[in-house]
C-alpha cells in the first residue's frame, strides 16, 4: 500500500463519456479513457482493507487490491500477469461488467468506490499495446480433444483453460463469427468488436482450432461429436428469448431485442442481410419492454438508427436512487440506474402491463398498457394488482427485452438426451457434468442468463473439471 492517505486526498475520478452530440451518430465506444497517471492517481485510493470485499463480490475471485497497488506503483507487467490469475478477458469485463466489485468496496459506503472496473479495463489495454499480453502456447500436448460449442465468453474461457493444459481445442460456434452475444448481442458503442478479434488472435496463435458457421445439432450431429472427441463442453448459452403473448402479438413491428440488436451488429461488421428483414427505427416511435441493460441497448442503438421518440417501460416499480435499504453493502444494490443510452433521449415509465398491442393492415400502431401496484401477499411475497388505469403509446416498433428463460432445447440439446433441471437448463453436478458421460456444461447453459463475469468464472470452472476428469 504506497499511499495509505489516498482514498481521503484523491477523490473519485471517472472517465466519463464522449458528448452526447457526438456519439449518436456513430458506433464507437462511448466511454472515454483517463491518461496513465489519472488511472494511477485512482489506483492509489484503493484502502488494502482488512477484509477486500470487492474480492468477495467478484465471481471470479479477481484480486483487486494487490493490482491496484501495481497500477499505482507503475508496475504495469506485474498488474498484467496479476489479473490474468484470475480473468482471461479483462478487456472484457472493463467494459461490459456491471462491476459488483465496486459495489461492495468498502468506499462505496461513501458513494466513491475505487474505478476497480476502469482500472482493469486500463491494465489490459496497456497490456495489449506494450506487448505485454501474449499467446501462451502448451509446450507439450496431451493427445486428448475436446469440443467447446459455443463461443460466448465461457465457451471461450474454458477453451482457453484446457488449451493451455496441453489439451487439443475445438470451439464450435453456429454464427459467421465467433464471441457469442459480445459480438452479436453487445452492441459496438459498447464493446468494439476489434477487441475481441485481438483475444480471438491470441487464442488461435496458442492452437485453438476454430469452427465458425458450424452449428453442432445440424450441420454436424451430436452422435459425430460424442464419437471424435474426449470430452464435449456445452457453453450454448441461454438462447430461449422470454415472451409475452397479449392480444395482437403477431402484428408486424413487434420483435424480440436480441434480434434488433444482432442485425446492426451484423450491418456494422459487413455481414448480409436480407433488404426485407432489415429492422429499422429510423423515423419511428419506438417501444422497448423491459427495463433492463438489453432495453438499454435498443434504446442507444434506436437513437443512432434515427428514431423519432423511444419509450421504455417496466413491469417493476421505479427502484430508489442512491441507496436501497433492502439491498444495503456490500451486496449489489437495486437502485435506479441510468445508462448512458438513456441519458441520449428516452422516456422512461414503471409500474406498466403491457395489455395489448394495437395495429392496423397488419402493422403495428399503438400499445395499450395498464398501471399496477406491487403489495405484499399473505406468504410474505410481492404481488401484482392492475389498478386498472390504462395509457395508449404510440409505437410503430416494440421491442421485448425481457431476458431468457434457458437454452434452445430443440436441436443439439434434445439430440443428445441431456437431462434438464426445474428451470430448463442443462442440469450438472458440482462437476459441471452434465446426465451424459464426458458431457459438461457452462455458463448460462448451465444457470440460465447472467453476467459476463460470471459466463468466464464458470467456463474457468468447467475447464478444471475436464482437466481433472481426463
Amino acid at each position: 500500500m504506497g499511499n495509505p492517505r489516498a482514498f481521503i486526498t484523491v477523490p473519485r475520478k471517472e472517465a466519463g463519456y464522449r458528448p452526447i452530440n457526438e456519439r449518436v451518430y456513430d458506433f464507437g465506444e462511448v466511454e472515454q479513457t483517463l491518461n496513465r497517471e489519472d488511472r494511477q492517481a485512482q489506483a492509489s485510493r484503493c484502502m488494502d482493507c482488512g477484509i477486500p470485499f470487492c474480492h468477495w463480490g467478484c465471481p471470479l475471485g479477481n484480486k483487486m487490491p494487490e493490482w491496484q497497488d501495481l497500477i499505482y506503483k507503475g508496475k504495469w507487467k506485474e498488474a498484467v500477469a496479476n489479473i490474468h490469475d484470475t480473468n482471461n478477458f479483462p478487456e472484457f469485463t472493463g467494459r461490459i461488467c456491471p462491476a459488483p466489485c465496486e459495489k461492495s468496496c468498502v468506499l462505496a459506503l461513501s458513494e466513491s468506490p475505487v474505478t476497480i472496473r476502469e482500472n482493469e479495463a486500463a491494465i489490459a489495454e496497456i497490456g495489449f499495446t506494450e506487448g505485454m499480453i501474449k499467446p501462451l502456447p502448451p509446450k507439450t500436448r496431451t493427445g486428448k480433444n475436446i469440443a467447446i460449442i459455443g463461443s460466448g465468453p465461457a465457451g471461450m474461457a474454458a477453451a482457453q483453460q484446457l488449451n493451455r493444459k496441453g489439451h487439443t481445442v475445438t470451439l464450435f460456434e453456429k454464427d459467421n463469427a465467433l464471441g457469442g452475444l459480445l459480438r452479436y448481442g453487445i452492441p459496438s458503442f459498447k464493446l468494439s468488436k476489434n477487441v475481441i478479434d485481438r483475444r480471438l488472435t491470441q487464442m488461435s496463435e496458442e492452437g485453438i482450432i476454430f469452427k465458425p458457421n458450424t452449428e453442432v445439432g445440424k450441420d454436424i450431429s451430436g452422435k459425430e461429436i460424442m464419437a471424435n472427441f474426449d470430452a464435449v463442453c456445452l457453453a450454448i448459452g441461454a438462447g430461449h428469448p422470454r415472451n409475452i403473448t397479449p392480444e395482437g402479438r403477431d402484428l408486424k413491428g413487434v420483435y424480440y431485442a436480441m434480434d434488433f440488436l444482432s442485425q446492426q451488429n451484423q450491418l456494422i461488421m459487413g455481414e448480409t442481410v436480407a433488404e426485407k428483414d432489415i429492422i429499422s427505427a429510423k423515423n419511428k416511435h419506438v417501444l422497448v419492454i423491459g427495463g433492463g441493460d438489453t432495453g438499454s441497448d435498443c434504446v442507444g442503438t434506436s437513437v443512432r438508427q434515427g428514431a423519432v421518440k423511444i419509450t421504455q417501460i417496466e413491469i417493476l416499480p421505479q427502484p430508489p436512487a442512491g441507496k436501497n435499504p433492502a439491498t444495503p453493502w456490500p451486496y449489489y444494490p437495486t437502485i435506479l440506474k441510468t445508462s448512458s443510452s438513456h441519458q441520449e433521449g428516452c422516456e422512461r415509465k414503471w409500474s406498466l402491463n403491457t395489455k395489448q398491442f394495437i395495429g392496423e393492415n397488419g402493422n403495428l400502431k399503438e400499445v395499450l398498457v395498464e398501471e399496477v401496484e406491487w403489495l405484499k401477499g399473505e406468504n410474505g411475497r410481492m404481488e401484482m394488482k392492475p389498478t386498472g388505469k390504462t395509457e395508449i403509446i404510440k409505437a410503430d416498433l416494440v421491442f421485448l427485452a425481457l431476458g431468457f428463460v434457458h437454452p434452445v432445447h430443440e436441436g443439439l440439446l434434445d439430440e443428445l438426451g441431456v437431462n434438464y433441471d426445474a428451470r430448463g437448463n442443462v442440469a450438472t453436478d458440482k462437476k459441471s457434468q452434465s446426465s451424459l458421460a464426458k458431457v459438461f456444461a457452462t455458463g448460462d447453459a448451465a444457470i440460465g442468463a447472467s453476467l459476463v463475469v460470471r459466463a468466464i468464472a464458470l467456463g474457468r470452472k468447467v475447464a478444471e473439471d475436464i482437466h481433472k476428469s481426463l
